[in-house]
């Protein structure tokens, strides 16, 4: 009986042991699974990045352009900087050889009154987005063809654009008293559409014009206005930058987007320390959701993210050439401004997807942006541009969903300007301007515009033609046309007749099969 008393307790201690190994194996699995794969310095990052593909194959997405800013309808998004800026000193926003004040400034104090009395902070209330509706947006989006949507989450103004658990000036407290981020969302994940947010917030630090007989002066409204003082130079306050972090990572963990953009002021020295940090965060976060999500700075004066560790995004511009790593440009339907203004100028649809297949044809990517009324209506003429651009896609789309760039990105006598800020330098794509991608076992030749003479000569394919060497073209069809056509491999080119009948109005696609 003692024997077997002892052999029953030896077996529990045995039992207890081997238990506590193998918890403690276990609990040693998981802290190895949780440890961070990039930590906050560059040489992590780099070590452990790699742009996702996913992001490369759906070449065009829509931004948003929407906040208080919207109320006044007048100049731009910059507005609520403007209407501050009674010295030409202030910043270089004023036309050239103007002394001041800003036309804005001049603007407001007629319309609006004295900015002591009624301020930007006064916009807010009376932005009420009371005609708003994701699922409404979302579905215009789609039929545009876009595949992600990025809308603004906080700008350089301050106010946030969803629940924020950092700062009152959000919108679930104030003005629309609704978490819009959310609801876009919640509506854009819903059909299928990748979501992302932009933060502007950076510049808050310096964007309002401190002095008193403003209103920004007034200590009641500093966690809008932000707590730098009237010295133009102040460096950006360890205060400010903690509620930076703050606010960015309160978008990142409530929300999961799966893209992260990030205006200019995120590059200068000032946050130098905070960009490693964003990235290891953010890059770490995408492990424990599951899935692989962008970073995109716009490197604006310097290399302030190395290459590699973001993808990289030009404003307002392009690249004349291939870049080999994925990159975006970010431009606006409005030639003059990104939020609704009252004399808002559109691009046409024909130019805007000239730029988008020029842009994807060297391997990026276009975010496009739309200006919402303050009610949250959607201009008809920016809905038309969308559904023009959406009718083009859907006939053209497969040149440009999923295609890689070529050898060459085309050819033609137009010059694209290269930098941020560029595209008002550009002049219209012609009928010798041709673009190219590739997918499979095909080569799409995008012209440019429609010839007149219904001929087109692609040199880069001519017999002997560096580009054309390993060749050989089995069959060529122009999409969205049922004609067949003719088409022959000579010395000066590839020699293409167009259908009698033009497709559609914008460039045109003819696909080549090897």
């Amino acid at each position: 009986m003692k024997y077997r008393k002892y052999k029953v307790l030896s077996f529990f201690i045995v039992s207890l042991a081997i238990l506590s190994c193998a918890d403690k194996k276990e609990k040693k699995e998981v802290a190895q699974e949780t440890k961070p794969v990039y930590e906050a310095n560059w040489e992590s990052i780099k070590k452990n990045y790699k742009d996702p593909t996913w992001f490369n194959e759906k070449k065009f997405g829509i931004f948003i352009h929407w906040g208080p800013y919207s109320v006044p309808e007048y100049s731009s998004e910059w507005y609520p900087r403007k209407m501050y800026m009674d010295t030409a000193t202030f910043s270089a926003q004023l036309k050239p050889g103007q002394k001041g004040p800003s036309d804005v400034y001049l603007h407001h104090k007629k319309e609006w009154g004295d900015q002591k009395e009624f301020g930007y902070k006064d916009f807010i209330p009376m932005f009420k987005g009371e005609n708003f509706n994701a699922n409404e947006w979302i579905d215009l989006f789609k039929k545009s063809g876009a595949k992600y949507v990025i809308p603004v989450a906080e700008h350089h103004d301050g106010f946030a654009m969803y629940k924020s658990n950092v700062t009152r000036w959000n919108a679930v407290d104030m003005g629309p008293k609704r978490d819009i981020l959310g609801e876009l969302f919640k509506a854009g994940r819903q059909k299928g559409m990748i979501m992302g947010a932009s933060s502007h917030f950076a510049f808050n630090w310096s964007f309002f014009n401190k002095k008193d007989h403003f209103d920004t002066t007034d200590p009641a409204y500093a966690d809008l206005y932000s707590t730098k003082g009237k010295n133009l130079k102040e460096p950006v306050s360890k205060e400010f930058k903690e509620i930076w972090w703050a606010r960015t990572k309160d978008i990142i963990d409530s929300y999961q987007p799966d893209i992260m953009w990030f205006d200019f002021y995120l590059d200068i020295p000032d946050f130098a320390d905070q960009r490693p940090k964003l990235a290891a965060y953010y890059y770490n976060k995408g492990i424990e959701w599951g899935k692989e999500v962008v970073l995109q700075d716009k490197n604006f004066s310097h290399e302030a993210f190395p290459e590699g560790t973001v993808i990289y995004d030009l404003e307002r511009g392009k690249l004349p050439g291939i870049r080999k790593l994925p990159w975006q440009t970010d431009t606006s339907i409005g030639k003059n401004s990104w939020s609704y203004v009252s004399n808002w100028e559109s691009k046409t649809a024909n130019q805007i997807v000239d730029d988008l297949v020029d842009i994807v044809s060297k391997n990026g990517n276009l975010l496009l942006n739309v200006g919402p009324k303050s009610d949250g209506t959607i201009p008809e003429d920016q809905k038309e541009i969308l559904l023009q651009i959406g009718d083009w896609l859907a006939v053209n789309g497969e040149a440009i969903y999923d295609t890689k760039y070529w050898k060459t990105f085309g050819e033609g006598p137009t010059e694209v300007k290269k930098g941020h800020h560029s595209e008002g330098n550009n002049k219209d794509l012609s009928s010798k301007d041709i673009r190219f991608t590739t997918k499979d076992n095909k080569l799409y030749a995008i012209v440019l515009a429609w010839p007149k003479d219904g001929i087109v000569t692609i040199e880069s394919l001519a017999k002997e033609a560096t580009y054309a060497k390993d060749l050989n073209i089995t069959n060529a069809r122009v999409l969205g046309s049922k004609e067949k056509i003719k088409w022959s491999q000579e010395e000066g080119g590839l020699k293409v007749i167009m259908p009698k009948e033009k497709p559609g109005d914008f460039a045109y696609v003819i696909e080549l099969e090897m």
